[in-house]
């Protein structure tokens, strides 16, 4: 059994990979789909503290409470700042990475930095509070504004991410304006991390569910029980 640690993306809850959860667990394994601090039903914790750190801290706290080890962290878009940060700190309990979509961060990046122009002018649309930012308009009617200077905040790594050998890239190939195609082009030519294009809109989780899933169970380890056929990768 591996235990699948998700990370949802901006203004999203743990609500997001419901169906994923589902299909993980019928396949005989554990999965934690979280919310991070001042979103979705933790959105009463909303605050001018809440950043990058924080969210970090969200989930380092449930590996270690939980004793969690050789774990698959997934993140989704946002969710892969956050997952880098956990797999630094925490190498040990980690066992793959898997960025859905996401951002790949190196040390000193952040959101606003990684970010175009016209994402930031996304960002940069906060709430009259001043804490956080709006979501989209055609977000699911779940989403919640998302804490602003978890955007803000640069990545400090402090070295324990180059012990994490097992990396995975999910690249949603349907957008011709993502954010992430050059981040699916460089990670591509890299031969330590195994990527994927799917045919798929941002979100992953809705429009290639199948494939997902076949990806994310590859990613526990070749030979791992109730692993069906993957997708195609690169």
């Amino acid at each position: 059994m591996t235990t699948f640690v998700l990370i949802p993306g901006m203004c999203h809850g743990g609500w997001c990979f419901q169906d994923l959860v589902e299909d993980l667990r019928g396949h005989g394994h554990r999965a934690l789909p979280l919310t991070l601090s001042g979103v979705s039903e933790r959105a009463h914790l909303l605050r001018g503290g809440v950043n990058l750190d924080t969210h970090i801290q969200d989930v380092t706290g449930v590996l270690e409470a939980g004793d969690v080890r050789d774990a698959v962290l997934a993140g989704h878009s946002y969710g892969g700042m956050v997952m880098t940060g956990v797999a630094d700190r925490l190498p040990g309990r980690v066992a793959a990475l898997a960025y859905l979509d996401a951002f790949v961060p190196e040390d000193g990046d952040s959101c606003w930095t990684l970010a175009s122009e016209q994402e930031r002018q996304w960002y940069a649309d906060v709430e009259e509070t001043g804490y956080a930012t709006r979501p989209l308009p055609f977000f699911d009617p779940r989403a919640t504004p998302h804490p602003v200077a978890s955007l803000l905040q640069p990545l400090r790594l402090i070295g324990g991410l180059a012990s994490v050998r097992r990396r995975v890239y999910v690249y949603a190939d349907r957008d011709v304006r993502s954010a992430f195609t050059s981040t699916y082009e460089r990670l591509r030519e890299d031969p330590s991390w195994t990527v994927h294009a799917l045919d798929s809109g941002h979100n992953l989780m809705r429009d290639a569910p199948r494939e997902l899933l076949g990806i994310l169970l590859d990613a526990a380890g070749p030979g791992r029980p109730g692993t069906p056929p993957v997708a195609e990768g690169w």
